[in-house]
């Protein structure tokens, strides 16, 4: 819509988990750096934590994109409201697992011969549950944790990835034996002005644009009215550039900003 009036090659605030867009502040490549040893050193448990729209799935798409063509295994579960049966039976479809049985005891067979075999074929299995804080069954929590029971003597033969908003850290707390199995774990916090500031021109280069496009005192109320979290600067910065371009003004100022809290 308003792609050629700004000079871009794509609509650079979209709320899309495209790896191109991650912007790499100190924080986000530490959650990276983190999350990408408990993978190599084959730890059981990782948890990734942080208010919502901080870019945690963006987080997990990127490493997804990073071990794609490598030796793994990955299961991507999103949205996990299930019985404990049900989280088995999804971990085995993402892993293109058939199996037509309903028993918890046959689906775990076919989950433990599925990660015996990968292993046996030098490769590692991979779990990531995104919004864990949704799931309301305890009963579930705990097929999770029974999960790091699938190891050998010296590694364990999968890493389950734990990603949701705050509260996950108090429902894990409160479960002290799935509490103790997580060695990895790190919480995203949202943005200062600083790098509010660098993502909103980062994402605007990556889409195209070399010029400045939102005056000093617009990125400023746009830090205060998001509170630096990364979801809401896209929908303020997308909506500055659809107002800006109806208005063909030739850059967005804090008028503009503040119209859209308006």
């Amino acid at each position: 819509m308003y792609e050629e009036y700004w000079q871009l090659n794509k609509k650079p605030f979209e709320n899309t988990p495209d790896p191109q867009f991650l912007y790499h502040s100190q924080e986000h490549d530490e959650a990276l750096m983190r999350l990408l040893y408990a993978i190599q050193s084959a730890k059981g448990a990782a948890m990734l934590t942080g208010e919502y729209g901080c870019g945690k799935t963006l987080l997990m798409h990127t490493i997804i994109g990073e071990l794609s063509d490598g030796p793994f295994e990955i299961a991507y579960l999103t949205n996990p409201r299930w019985t404990p049966v049900e989280l088995i039976k999804e971990i085995l479809y993402q892993l293109d697992v058939d199996t037509n049985s309903n028993t918890k005891l046959d689906l775990l067979h076919k989950l433990n011969d599925f990660l015996f075999e990968t292993a046996r074929r030098q490769k590692h299995t991979i779990v990531i549950v995104d919004e864990a804080q949704v799931i309301q069954d305890l009963d579930t929590y705990e097929e999770l944790r029974l999960l790091l029971n699938f190891q050998l003597n010296d590694k364990y033969l999968l890493t389950l990835f734990l990603v949701g908003q705050p509260e996950l850290r108090d429902i894990i707390s409160k479960l002290p034996q799935f509490d103790q199995r997580i060695a990895i774990r790190y919480h995203l916090k949202p943005f200062d002005l600083d790098n509010t500031i660098k993502y909103i021109n980062y994402r605007l280069k990556v889409a195209g644009r070399e010029e400045p496009l939102f005056t000093s005192d617009a990125l400023e109320e746009i830090h205060r009215q998001s509170k630096g979290i990364p979801r809401l600067i896209n929908n303020i910065c997308d909506l500055c550039l659809v107002i800006g371009f109806g208005k063909r003004v030739n850059i967005i100022d804090s008028s503009t900003v503040k119209e859209i809290s308006k």
